[in-house]
């Protein structure tokens, strides 16, 4: 039984790359964009011939070997056998979308991943919010190919969004080279879930999505993204806190800079306040570290009453902190 199940694992897919000088992108598989047909020799020299249309991609496997000629691309395939029946890949090189929307002058959305959901704030031209949403997902228990298949879901969800907004996407240039890849904020055990490969997934899912769509795809540095959701927009806007942090992205990529708002300004020591407003938040983001979102949302409040940020501050830290 073990050599059995040994046996399937070990020759149970068939991968062959693409070679730049062969015919059909490859020395093995041909792939007839007419009749929809994939045939191949076996090692014993059996001879296959087998019905395979793609319900995603399809359009650019056919421009791919249509154009095979001029292009002179590498074609990979793949056959995985799943007992009852077989998956076909195949991996192309798609040409660029030469109609994107990179104009950013009617407002943009902004995006921040979280453990179970996005988050999206659209903008208009001034860089204030006109609209947000979520979209939820839930990754528990599935295997990574299930995984790729909620993130692509996902990825398709929010370029839509972006195209019936004629805007451009704005996300946070995160270092996914990382091993200690983690993100900023939220429930840290909940975080864990959020693996470096499912932020690379639906990242590199929604740029592909977004190119084949004709929208725009622009990186802004992350740097206190959330401390500025926390302390600036949540509690004024009145909007949970990934939205707020997909808000402050979306206005970064607009090119708008993050004030320090006055109620906060007056609390920065005064060699603080005289340095860029990166390291206002630097310091504002260790005098609120281990609060609790709702006591953060608290503070606005108090804050936007004419609360002193000391004394609002020196109150919250009397209750349960975050764990």
């Amino acid at each position: 039984l073990w050599l059995e199940e040994w046996w399937k694992a070990r020759y149970s897919s068939l991968r062959i790359s693409g070679r730049l000088d062969a015919k059909y992108g490859n020395f093995v598989f041909k792939y007839d964009v007419r009749t929809r047909t994939l045939t191949f020799d076996l090692p014993d020299g059996t001879a296959v011939k087998v019905p395979v249309v793609f319900k995603y991609g399809q359009e650019e496997v056919d421009a791919a070997l249509v154009f095979q000629s001029e292009r002179r691309k590498p074609i990979a395939w793949a056959i995985e056998d799943h007992g009852e029946y077989y998956v076909f890949k195949v991996t192309v090189d798609a040409p660029k979308n030469p109609y994107i929307n990179y104009y950013k002058g009617d407002g943009v959305i902004g995006l921040d991943m979280n453990y179970d959901h996005a988050a999206l704030a659209e903008t208009n031209r001034h860089g204030n919010l006109v609209d947000w949403l979520t979209v939820p997902y839930n990754l528990d228990g599935l295997t990574k190919g299930q995984a790729v298949k909620v993130l692509e879901r996902v990825a398709i969800d929010i370029v839509e969004v972006a195209k019936l907004k004629k805007k451009p996407i704005i996300i946070e240039d995160l270092d996914t080279t990382d091993s200690k890849f983690r993100l900023k904020y939220g429930n840290k055990k909940r975080n864990r879930k959020i693996t470096l490969f499912a932020y690379r997934t639906l990242t590199n899912a929604i740029i592909a999505r977004a190119d084949r769509e004709g929208v725009a795809v622009f990186k802004v540095k992350p740097a206190y993204t959330s401390v500025v959701g926390k302390l600036k927009y949540m509690a004024q806007r009145g909007i949970p806190i990934h939205v707020a942090a997909a808000l402050v992205i979306a206005r970064r990529g607009m090119g708008f800079k993050e004030k320090v708002p006055p109620a906060l300004s007056a609390a920065l020591p005064e060699k603080i306040r005289r340095r860029h407003h990166w390291a206002h938040w630097a310091y504002l983001q260790k005098q609120v570290k281990g609060i609790k979102t709702h006591h953060l949302y608290r503070l606005g409040k108090e804050l936007e009453g004419g609360a002193p940020f000391k004394e609002a501050l020196k109150r919250l830290k009397s209750l349960p902190r975050a764990g």
